[in-house]
């Protein structure tokens, strides 16, 4: 298929346009780069085909010559996504207080404020593609309960800030982070809103002063 016969929405740039770039998979940011694939190969398949071959941040080093050397690429594109990427390491350098959540250590480093609250609070914290920390709401405070945690408070921020996932963290105010049958049952609701929505529920983290569990590590989600 080519790109002109995508639906509009589905096309990289309208998509970037209307969603913005933390909800765009990393073919799609590539194809705007690449702009154009070859005869036979459209552009969304080219940049697949060039991340299978360069995965993880093997493109980032890949460098001009190697890049130069691809079918489709050549040596404009290659001088262009190699000075993209270039100016993006810089930028990292300069920004080095983003948050990035990797393991539920990290959750709990990220929320000292509610380890020792007297009442129950949660929060979802809402991320890019990236898993880098775009922002973070309480939507609840007090004890977990069906009725009063809405798929719609969870969610309304997420779509808003055009997160690609959320975590869910709350605490235990008696030490225990032992996840109740209303905390999994509340969160499996969630996960399956978040699925109509096409957003993940990466994870639900309870947190005490000094403990914290996860239920996806737990097996409950």
């Amino acid at each position: 298929m080519k790109i002109r016969d995508m639906a509009r929405v589905d096309r990289p740039r309208e998509k970037l346009a209307g969603s913005g770039p933390s909800a765009m998979k990393d073919e799609e940011l590539l194809a705007i780069m690449l702009r154009t694939g070859y005869k036979g190969k459209n552009v969304l398949e080219l940049a697949r085909d060039i991340l299978r071959k360069y995965d993880g941040d093997k493109l980032l080093n890949a460098g001009f010559n190697k890049l130069s050397g691809i079918k489709g690429i050549g040596p404009s594109k290659a001088a262009e996504i190699v000075a993209a990427f270039e100016l993006a390491k810089r930028m990292v350098v300069k920004n080095s207080d983003e948050v990035v959540i990797r393991t539920p250590e990290d959750i709990y480093k990220y929320v000292p404020e509610i380890r020792k609250a007297k009442k129950e609070k949660l929060l979802v914290i809402y991320l890019t593609t990236r898993n880098a920390v775009i922002k973070r709401e309480t939507v609840s405070i007090g004890s977990l309960n069906a009725n009063i945690v809405h798929p719609r408070e969870v969610f309304g921020p997420a779509l808003s800030h055009h997160a690609a996932s959320i975590i869910l963290v709350h605490n235990h105010p008696s030490g225990d982070a032992t996840a109740s049958e209303e905390d999994v049952e509340i969160t499996r609701r969630i996960i399956e809103s978040g699925k109509i929505m096409g957003i993940d529920v990466l994870d639900h983290v309870i947190v005490c002063e000094h403990s914290f569990k996860s239920m996806k590590e737990e097996g409950l989600i």
